[in-house]
């Protein structure tokens, strides 16, 4: 899951123009079953695990191009950030419901 959701995060935060709490709060999928470069095949187009937060229209979507869906509790990973902004010249943080954190700052 680790790679997945990383770019998850950087697709949310770049292509979907999301701050840091958004980007991490956001529902999040995870594949599993694809071909490895350790040489194991895909051989069923593997399986599509989907937090609660993703809408009925886009489930029913996946279904219906032929993704085998799930509904998975605590394989989605966690996120917790510090980013530099430099327009304000501040840190930000962000922590999501997925962890038990803060973020926090002095």
């Amino acid at each position: 899951m680790q790679p997945q959701g990383h770019t998850q995060i950087i697709v949310n935060l770049i292509d979907f123009g999301m701050n840091l709490q958004e980007a991490g709060d956001a529902a999040r999928y995870y594949h599993e079953g694809s071909s490895e470069p350790t040489g194991t095949l895909m051989t069923t187009g593997g399986d599509l695990h989907l937090e609660s937060g993703v809408p009925e229209g886009v489930r029913r979507d996946l279904v219906r191009m032929g993704h085998k869906i799930s509904e998975t509790l605590g394989t989605y990973g966690g996120y917790e950030a510090v980013a530099w902004d430099p327009v304000n010249k501040v840190f930000a943080g962000a922590t999501e419901s997925r962890k038990d954190g803060c973020a926090m700052g002095y």
